[in-house]
């Protein structure tokens, strides 16, 4: 798909960059590769110590814009400002350190100009360390309504992967809420379900590098902060401002966090506000068979990886496990085999910290 490079183009692309030299080279490289070629990438550069503003200042592609903040915003206010400059018809999110594969902006645009009652589209991702390419934990195969119900237990989405309408992009303010540092994105998705649906696209578009100095790395507390208050603000008319706080911790760090439940009690608690949401959620959406389908296949998913990490960790037992799962989630689709494993590992974990225990008394 090609356009005019006359006027505004088809999409803009959005960089915050900071101190990104090392990889935004081969990012904006990526972007002359895309099989779209009627695109803008707007650089906005917060400050940055490198030589960030001076290579994309150089860059030679024509379509390559820099805009320089005078003094250091942060990312998601460097973000919004790089939004409130974009002229194209489609708003598309990129960090400085991602990937676009080549059909990325095709198929995207395409999308949403094939379905009109959705106002922002994602892709499935690969995951890139190094050289090695690797699937991610996202769910392989979605519809609309199962990225809305993921969106009231985790991030559905990569933001890198992310497109939307610029009418509606605009119609925010601000774009990105900068009070919810590194989880403003997930935010941004309950924000525009007042304007229409989310999608994802299940075709890998991008690879999203992991690497020692990403923001997911450093600043982990924070964004889980940041995630548990756009989970809290959810479900508070649901289940109340107190309630609502309480399970959104425990989805943040059990569910999105994978850090395993300290015992019983409250792998219960969490169970039974698993199931308390998808029932609401079933009743609200009213998705179509399919889409009802795999909410229950990936919320039971998720229920046996929680279940397994608990295990693994010695905090609960197998028994505890059996007896806290909700009944729609039965084992998790982990299976008794895979759940007895993990059983095994935990009996080895508590033997071992006994035996420590011990020694240090």
């Amino acid at each position: 798909m090609t356009g005019g490079m006359t006027g505004a183009p088809i999409v803009s692309v959005v960089i915050p960059g900071y101190n990104g030299a090392a990889f935004i080279g081969e990012t904006l490289e990526s972007l002359e590769r895309q099989t779209l070629t009627d695109w803008e990438a707007i650089v906005v550069d917060d400050c940055s110590a490198d030589d960030t503003r001076a290579l994309v200042r150089g860059w030679p592609d024509p379509r390559v814009r820099l805009i320089e903040n005078e003094v250091n915003g942060g990312p998601v206010r460097t973000r919004n400002r790089g939004v409130g400059e974009a002229r194209g018809r489609y708003v598309a999110g990129l960090d400085q350190d991602d990937l676009c594969l080549p059909e990325r902006l095709a198929m995207q645009v395409a999308y949403l100009e094939a379905h009109p009652d959705v106002v922002l589209v994602g892709a499935q991702a690969q995951q890139l360390r190094g050289t090695r390419v690797s699937a991610m934990h996202y769910a392989p195969h979605t519809t609309p309504d199962l990225i809305a119900w993921l969106g009231w237990i985790e991030n559905p989405l990569v933001w890198s992967t992310v497109m939307v309408r610029a009418t509606v992009a605009h119609a925010l303010d601000p774009f990105t809420r900068p009070e919810i540092l590194y989880a403003e994105d997930f935010d941004l998705y309950h924000r525009v379900a007042a304007f229409g649906r989310v999608a994802r696209i299940d075709t890998p578009l991008l690879l999203y590098r992991q690497h020692d100095g990403g923001a997911s790395k450093r600043f982990t507390e924070t964004m889980r902060a940041s995630a548990m208050r756009v989970l809290a603000e959810r479900h508070a008319a649901l289940l109340g401002e107190e309630a609502a706080a309480a399970l959104a911790r425990l989805l943040v760090l059990h569910n999105m966090g994978g850090v395993p439940v300290p015992d019983r009690a409250t792998l219960v608690r969490l169970g039974e506000g698993i199931a308390a949401l998808q029932a609401a959620f079933l009743a609200e959406a009213r998705p179509d068979a399919e889409s009802a389908k795999l909410i229950r296949w990936e919320t039971a998913r998720r229920w046996g990886a929680i279940g397994r990490a608990g295990l693994r960790s010695g905090a609960v037992g197998l028994g505890d496990v059996l007896a806290a799962r909700p009944p729609h989630l039965g084992l998790g689709y982990a299976g008794l085999g895979t759940l007895l494993g993990s059983a095994a590992v935990g009996a080895v974990r508590r033997v071992r910290a006994t035996a420590r225990r011990r020694g240090d008394g």
